[in-house]
């Protein structure tokens, strides 16, 4: 049985990547969940795959297992991709969902255009630190009132018209083989085996 660790401390970002990755035969999940300690990555890179790498190979290094990484968020077209790779962090560095979604839709105010894109990068590390990405991303729109309680993040605000529903409200089995990161994983999926090789 092969064992991966995922370079995370978002509680919410853990329960859907095991649920996608629990697909793939003779591999255990491992993460923080596991009593695994793991330090802060400080996220210095410009775009979601820069920082997608920088806590893959950090993480790898300290714990010497093969980690997954993943770094995403939310570009709004209006917002010249903002918050981008300051999703988390949007409204201050220890902000909560609710304050970036304040955040996000006090700057949508009086804005028409509401496009948006879910963007995810996975990265998968060896302890010897190779690695390689994987780019997904899901468009939408960005919605005034929060709908639905489900998922995590901005959620509750990406509208999906085909779906007619944000992603607070889809089932999360849907939202696992749709959104950015599930998009990520698939590709993942395809290549881990040989990676853990």
């Amino acid at each position: 049985m092969k064992k991966i660790f995922l370079a995370t401390k978002n509680k919410g970002k853990i329960k859907e990547i095991k649920k996608i990755l629990d697909e793939i035969d003779d591999l255990e999940v491992l993460s923080i969940l596991d009593g695994i300690e793991i330090p802060e990555v400080e996220e210095t890179g410009l775009t979601f795959e820069e920082n997608s790498v920088i806590k893959a190979i950090e993480i790898a290094k300290y714990t010497g297992m093969f980690v997954i990484a993943d770094d995403s968020g939310i570009s709004v077209e209006a917002l010249n991709g903002r918050p981008g790779v300051y999703s988390a962090r949007y409204a201050g560095v220890n902000a909560t969902d609710e304050d970036n979604n304040n955040k996000l839709i006090e700057e949508l105010k009086n804005i028409d255009n509401r496009k948006a894109k879910y963007e995810a990068v996975i990265t998968i590390a060896s302890p010897n630190l190779n690695y390689k990405s994987f780019y997904g991303f899901v468009d939408g729109k960005i919605v005034d009132k929060p709908q639905g309680k489900n998922g995590f993040g901005y959620d509750p605000y990406f509208y999906k018209d085909e779906y007619n529903m944000t992603f607070g409200e889809l089932d999360e089995n849907i939202k696992n083989k749709i959104s950015h990161r599930a998009m990520a994983l698939d590709k993942l999926k395809l290549e881990i085996k040989k990676f853990l090789l």
